[in-house]
């Protein structure tokens, strides 16, 4: 087999795991979680949501996270080698970025997202995908010009949860669309479990073969169906070397329902057990990788840490399997 001798993950779980808890996840819970993957290795964390509070409960505490963050005693020396990123849907979300970035305490990266199903990206944004790109050529623009780097997303690249399946030569097309008018990287998104490791390989070998680079590529798998680890071995074998994940295996659409309270907006669940989805495990893609000798740069003990912690924050048991069974022994126990 082959695949890389060494890969960058990112953790997403403050914002892409919690976004889909229906509880709201307390801002010193959501910090320590943040200081701890830090102090583990991570080199990129989406801390938060900028997008409206009243459809995202959940991240109406985005700019105290990103202040107490950028003044930790724990890690505030170490930020300068960290990406931290903030979700920026519309143009609200990056203005309120930019400025949080201009008084010295927001993110260094924000994202933005399309998705190659009309029905699903109108969904998410509100705009059709024309309106979209056209708001994107004016602001992605102006993000980099206030000294923030721009994430472009692509999503439904293997199937659609409204529309079914989707043609995977678009996701090519965004994403030249997104380095063209300026992204950084790109985000290329199984965001409800439809792809199956023979596509994923097909998919990111066209992509390889299109951009020649996997530098500013980023694989982002979610598991809803159990392929999640399956699909991160093909990426791999494709030769993708940037990946990211959450803790536990947790993430999803935004949560409808937060402390006790309907949302406003965000419609129903596209799944049949909302309970039941997430992304790929990051103590088990982390685990896995280390076991096939790929080098991740990170403490594997210390994520394996912060996973049991995790479960105890959401309070419930979640969908890593390496927190239960730990990882696998490097050396022999001395045991008869």
């Amino acid at each position: 087999m082959n695949y890389p001798g060494k890969v960058t993950i990112g953790d997403i779980t403050i914002r892409d795991g919690f976004q889909h808890e229906e509880k709201f996840i307390p801002t010193e819970a959501k910090l320590w979680v943040a200081e701890q993957l830090i102090l583990a290795g991570f080199k990129h964390i989406e801390v938060s949501n900028f997008g409206n509070p009243k459809g995202m409960p959940q991240f109406k505490d985005a700019d105290e996270l990103f202040m107490k963050l950028r003044n930790s005693k724990l890690v505030k020396d170490l930020l300068k080698d960290v990406s931290l990123t903030a979700i920026t849907i519309r143009e609200r979300a990056i203005e309120r970025a930019i400025n949080a970035y201009k008084e010295g305490y927001g993110p260094d990266r924000i994202l933005l997202m399309v998705s190659t199903s009309e029905s699903h990206h109108r969904v998410n944004s509100g705009l059709s995908l024309a309106e979209y790109w056209k708001m994107c050529e004016e602001w992605v623009p102006k993000a980099r010009k206030a000294g923030l780097k721009v994430n472009g997303t692509v999503s439904t690249i293997w199937g659609c949860p409204i529309e079914g399946p989707t043609d995977m030569k678009e996701a090519i097309k965004f994403a030249s669309r997104w380095l063209d008018i300026g992204a950084s990287d790109v985000e290329h998104a199984d965001h409800d479990g439809s792809a199956s490791p023979d596509r994923v390989f097909k998919y990111y070998s066209m992509l390889l073969d299109h951009f020649g680079s996997p530098d500013k590529h980023i694989v982002h798998f979610h598991t809803t169906r159990g392929w999640g680890l399956a699909n991160v071995l093909a990426a791999l074998q494709a030769g993708m070397t940037n990946y990211e994940s959450c803790m536990g295996g947790i993430g999803g659409q935004p949560a409808n329902f937060v402390d006790g309270v309907p949302v406003s907006g965000t419609g129903s669940y596209y799944y049949k057990d909302p309970g039941y989805v997430g992304l790929c495990s990051t103590e088990d893609m982390v685990v896995m990788m280390d076991e096939m000798g790929i080098d991740t740069g990170l403490d594997v003990d210390k994520v394996l840490e912060i996973g049991t912690m995790i479960e105890r924050i959401v309070g419930r048991r979640l969908r890593s399997e390496s927190i239960r069974n730990g990882r696998i022994p490097k050396k022999l126990s001395g045991r008869k």
